[in-house]
């Protein structure tokens, strides 16, 4: 016999202590954000979602590893840019733990573009995407007014801007001027923008506040970023939709902005927005003072046009009392015509009818005449009709002696006809019951038939196990195939057939 050995008693944990989920779970999360408190995270924006708490919820992402980031709404608000799937961005927060599911996150306070390669690229792609919806089309941009009454204006009041499009307004023709103050860089300035365009397009016709007739939406120069509230979606599609004509002058001439492309019109700089909007009153004053003395001689050259004309025309017309003096002749000499054409016409109509009345014969002979006329057909009409109603008769008897003889012979023949139809269909009767196979059944053969009712012509055709049925003169039954089926033969070749033999051959029954 073998001893069995006995059984391990556990090992002690000695002085190891034990810790609960949740202990490591707080442990772990007081470690993280003591230890990243405050970190700048570069990667790129994947899985972007808004919730509709606010809040925003993405990854951030390199080549090799992944970290996800929450923006709370309140933060969302202060980031002045929008979030976006595939843009590069340098993130600064902290980082903490999610203990409900074991993962780490950081919580984002503020946001900006990882460069401004990314940046150019971001413009580019939003440039594209709102170019493909038709906000940049020529057609929905609007004529600017040659001389405006009001003019809007969108800028910072306490920069150079304003003051340049008033100095250069002032200079070139005096207008009224409303200026709507906005911020133009930072966090805001694009809502601020795009408002003060809604806002004047909301101002109505005659109010208490002069709807102005073109705006002017401007800034200074500054780097890309200075910019950037001018290339928000916001402010382009408030420019876009602008039912007022838009100048924008923003930057300088080297700087674009994706408003210069949704707007009516654009300007290099500020000043130059104000010299397109206005034109310039002295040269007004010298053109209109031109084109008025070019109309002054114009009109005194055509009036000496017409004097001419008409001193022409009045020298070419004959005097009036000569006219009067030529109508008064024509008037007698009409007159005396006139008095003398009804006598003629009468001596000329009285003698065009004497010399019709001298053609015409008297109607005493034209009635004898046409009486003789009438005496003549009507002899010839009776005799006529006596020689047809003659022939008439004469044609009708014959026709009835006609008529009985094709009736006789007319009965005869369909009797004829019947006796020879009825003999004919009594012969095919007989000779369609000789060929029926029935009379064959009757000699003592069989029909076998298959399962669906057709003829079974060979045996080889017939599988063991086949149901069957044989039908006999009197009569059917069911039969059921045995035995392996023959095999087939090929048939024979047939005999040269001899001069004088006859057909000996069975043909088939079906």
């Amino acid at each position: 016999m073998t001893e069995t050995a006995p059984p391990a008693e556990p090992r002690s944990a000695g002085n190891v202590p034990e810790y609960t989920v949740s202990e490591i779970a707080d442990t772990l999360r007081r470690t993280v954000e003591e230890t990243f408190s405050f970190v700048r995270v570069r990667g790129e924006i994947s899985g972007f979602k808004r919730h509709s708490s606010g809040h925003l919820y993405f990854a951030l992402k390199d080549a090799e590893a992944v970290l996800d980031a929450v923006c709370w709404r309140g933060q969302a608000a202060r980031l002045g840019l929008a979030p976006e799937d595939g843009m590069e961005v340098i993130a600064t927060g902290r980082l903490t733990t999610y203990p409900g599911r074991s993962k780490y996150q950081m919580v984002v306070e503020r946001m900006e573009l990882a460069g401004q390669g990314a940046l150019l690229k971001l413009l580019e792609d939003r440039r594209k995407r709102l170019a493909a919806e038709g906000l940049f089309a020529s057609e929905r941009k609007r004529p600017i007014p040659f001389l405006p009454r009001v003019i809007g204006v969108v800028t910072s009041p306490t920069g150079a801007v304003i003051r340049d499009i008033l100095h250069r307004l002032a200079e070139r023709f005096p207008r009224r001027v409303l200026l709507w103050p906005v911020a133009v860089q930072g966090e805001g300035a694009a809502a601020q923008i795009a408002a003060a365009i809604r806002g004047f397009n909301a101002l109505p016709e005659g109010g208490p506040v002069p709807r102005p007739d073109v705006l002017i939406v401007a800034r200074g120069g500054g780097s890309l970023e200075d910019l950037m509230a001018f290339n928000e979606e916001e402010v382009v599609r408030a420019a876009a939709a602008s039912l007022i004509p838009l100048i924008s002058a923003v930057g300088h001439e080297t700087d674009t902005t994706l408003i210069d492309f949704a707007a009516s019109l654009r300007a290099p700089t500020p000043t130059a927005a104000a010299e397109k909007a206005v034109p310039v009153r002295a040269e007004l004053v010298a053109t209109v003072a031109e084109l008025n003395g070019r109309m002054v001689g114009a009109t005194q050259r055509r009036l000496e046009d017409a004097r001419q004309r008409l001193t022409q025309t009045f020298r070419a017309l004959p005097h009036p009392r000569r006219l009067i003096e030529d109508g008064t002749i024509r008037l007698d000499d009409r007159a005396e015509r006139l008095r003398n054409a009804l006598p003629n016409l009468l001596a000329r109509r009285t003698a065009e009818l004497d010399r019709l009345a001298s053609r015409l014969r008297h109607p005493r002979e034209r009635l004898a005449e046409e009486s003789h006329r009438l005496t003549v057909l009507a002899t010839r009409l009776d005799h006529a009709w006596k020689s047809v109603r003659a022939a008439e008769l004469a044609g009708l008897e014959k026709g009835g002696l006609r008529l009985d003889q094709s009736g006789r012979r007319l009965g005869e023949a369909i009797n004829r006809l019947l006796a020879d139809r009825a003999m004919k269909v009594e012969t095919s009767g007989k000779l369609l019951d000789s060929y029926s196979y029935r009379k064959v059944l009757e000699r003592g053969y069989a029909m076998v038939r298959d399962a669906a009712g057709q003829p079974v012509l060979s045996a080889a055709i017939v599988a063991p196990g086949a149901a069957l049925s044989v039908e006999f003169a009197d009569g059917s039954i069911a039969v059921t195939a045995g035995g392996e089926p023959p095999p087939a033969s090929p048939p024979p070749s047939p005999r040269p057939r001899r001069k004088g033999d006859g057909d000996k051959r069975q043909t088939t029954l079906f």
